[in-house]
């Protein structure tokens, strides 16, 4: 779904859209997610949607996205990896290497997962196939969730506040997002380094 086709269903069905959106680009749905979020927040700043709404919506669809992925790990997951995996080349002990990485670093996985395209629709369903308990999972989710759309929202509306912009260049927000994220984590982790080579 492009921006366009997104931006005549955000004015045609307002909060429903944003939901399923949300919850869409979640659970692997194509879904243009990260700007319709940003374009959530500039039309908050037009007042042509509600605050409150908007980040009611915004935030439950991303969550239920969550706990659907997490419901087909759990119980879809495993079944249908011991069909098809031999096809995909994830083999037994392959898959029990993943479990173990995802099982260590569960936590930030699943809570910052949210700002990686791919990760975020990923995460829930390893949680649910490496059984995950429901209460971590569903708490990280939901904080999660608001960490991922606050600064979204926040961000459009700031900028749809500021300037005039055309909806259409939301489309580029989550790019821009992303690559702010890449370069916090390689600047974090070229500073871990040289503490680590000065000590």
């Amino acid at each position: 779904m492009n921006i366009d086709l997104a931006i005549g269903y955000l004015h045609q069905y307002g909060y429903l859209i944003i939901f399923l959106l949300a919850l869409f680009g979640i659970v692997g749905i194509p879904a243009p997610e990260e700007s319709m979020v940003f374009l959530t927040g500039m039309l908050i700043a037009e007042n042509q949607l509600g605050a409150a709404g908007s980040v009611v919506s915004t935030v439950t669809g991303a969550f239920a996205g969550m706990l659907i992925a997490y419901a087909g790990g759990r119980w879809i997951g495993a079944p249908l990896l011991r069909k098809v995996g031999r096809w995909v080349g994830l083999t037994k002990n392959r898959l029990k290497k993943l479990e173990a990485k995802f099982r260590k670093r569960r936590g930030p996985i699943i809570l910052f997962g949210f700002y990686l395209p791919g990760f975020r629709q990923i995460s829930p369903y390893f949680a649910g196939l490496t059984k995950v308990p429901f209460p971590l999972f569903a708490g990280l989710s939901l904080i999660g969730a608001l960490l991922w759309t606050g600064p979204f929202l926040l961000a459009g509306y700031v900028l749809g506040s500021l300037f005039d912009i055309d909806p259409v260049y939301a489309a580029y927000a989550g790019f821009l997002f992303l690559a702010g994220f890449v370069i916090y984590l390689f600047v974090k982790r070229a500073g871990r380094r040289k503490r680590d080579a000065s000590s």
